[in-house]
């Protein structure tokens, strides 16, 4: 068995059709796992499955809204159908509504939250009662540095990853002895559709605050949360791994 083999393991990707969940989902397969693509981009979603069966794994894509709990439960149902080995959870869907706090509506601010936060405590509500069934679970929130130390402009995405960090803690906490471990990856500046329309002065900024000089690429998630979902990271719990070129120290 090679390092971080994942042969005999099911992951299911919420988010997975595009950018960094689509390198998880490849790079998870890439090293033998099962992957279950979940998102609301359908075609993109088949892309990906159509990606990781062409590296000789089962995959599934399951559409789903995960701000709807219902919708949820029902894609959880799906994923177990499917694989029903599952033991990795990569809760990875998010989005932003970002708006300085007084034009900031309420609609906007529940809409971030129950993707980002809430849509990862009711997707690790019903998969880790089969992990802790087989005594193994692998569970990876992508978080943000954003969510350490805030930022203008994006008070619910701010709050949604900070959040996203308790919950990982304790539900670290919660399931340990079960043999589930829950961890949660947070990302710098990462180039994505949303960062390709930047202006060059305004990229020119950003590096400028990274120690590596440069913005990190989706498969520098992908590569830790690899790490995160295989056996070898089993004495690892409860703990947020930066993954920003330096950016956030300490």
């Amino acid at each position: 068995m090679s390092f971080m083999d994942l042969s005999g393991h099911a992951a299911l990707v919420t988010g997975g059709a595009r950018g960094i969940g689509r390198a998880i989902a490849l790079t998870l397969a890439g090293r033998g796992a099962d992957v279950a693509v979940l998102d609301l981009n359908a075609e993109a979603g088949q892309a990906t499955r159509a990606e990781v069966e062409a590296l000789g794994r089962k995959s599934a894509f399951i559409a789903c809204d995960v701000s709807d709990p219902a919708a949820i439960e029902t894609a959880c149902k799906a994923a177990l159908e499917a694989l029903p080995g599952l033991d990795i959870l990569v809760n990875n869907a998010g989005i932003t509504r970002d708006s300085l706090l007084w034009r900031l509506s309420p609609a906007d601010w529940d809409l971030v939250l129950r993707i980002n936060l809430s849509g990862a405590f009711h997707f690790t509500r019903l998969l880790t009662r089969p992990m802790a069934r087989k005594g193994f679970g692998r569970i990876v929130n992508i978080a943000s540095v954003i969510g350490e130390m805030g930022n203008v402009g994006q008070a619910n995405y701010a709050a949604a990853k900070a959040g996203l960090i308790g919950l990982t803690k304790s539900v670290a906490k919660e399931f340990a002895a079960k043999g589930i471990t829950a961890n949660a990856v947070a990302p710098g500046f990462i180039e994505t559709d949303m960062t390709a329309g930047l202006e060059e002065k305004v990229r020119e900024a950003m590096q400028a605050a990274i120690p590596a000089r440069r913005m990190g690429v989706a498969q520098d998630v992908a590569n830790v949360v690899a790490f995160l979902a295989s056996p070898e990271s089993g004495y690892v719990t409860g703990q947020v791994l930066r993954v920003d070129g330096g950016m956030l120290m300490g």
